[in-house]
C-alpha cells in the first residue's frame, strides 16, 4: 500500500454520509469527478451512491390507482420513472487524485 493512501483513506472516513466530490487520475468523464453521499471507505476502495434509488410509489400496498409505466425491459409498473435501484460508483483508492467537500 503506498504511504499517501492511509492518511486520505482516515480523512475519507470523516466525511461518510455527507455529500462529496471524488476526482480520479483517469480520462473522459471519469476525470470530471463523482459527486455523490460518500457511503463507505476501504483500504481499496470508496463507495459513492450517485443516484439514489426512488421511493415506492405505492408504499401502502396494492390500492394505488394509475397509469402504468412502461420499463425498458417490457416490464411495466405503478408510478416508477426511470432507474428505482440507484447507482454507486466504486473508485480504487489509487486513482483518487484529490476530493472536496463542504466546510463544515
Amino acid at each position: 500500500m503506498d504511504n499517501w493512501i492511509s492518511p486520505l483513506r482516515d480523512d475519507l472516513c470523516r466525511y461518510i454520509g455527507q455529500t462529496v466530490t471524488i476526482f480520479t487520475t483517469s480520462g473522459g468523464c471519469s476525470g470530471s469527478g463523482f459527486t455523490g453521499v460518500l457511503v463507505s471507505v476501504s483500504e481499496c476502495v470508496v463507495r459513492l451512491l450517485v443516484n439514489a434509488g426512488e421511493a415506492p410509489a405505492c408504499p401502502l400496498g396494492s390500492s394505488c390507482s394509475g397509469t402504468m409505466t412502461p420499463y425498458g425491459n417490457g416490464s411495466y409498473n405503478y408510478g416508477y420513472y426511470g432507474n428505482p435501484l440507484g447507482a454507486i460508483a466504486v473508485i480504487p483508492t489509487d486513482a483518487i487524485a484529490a476530493f472536496t467537500h463542504n466546510a463544515i
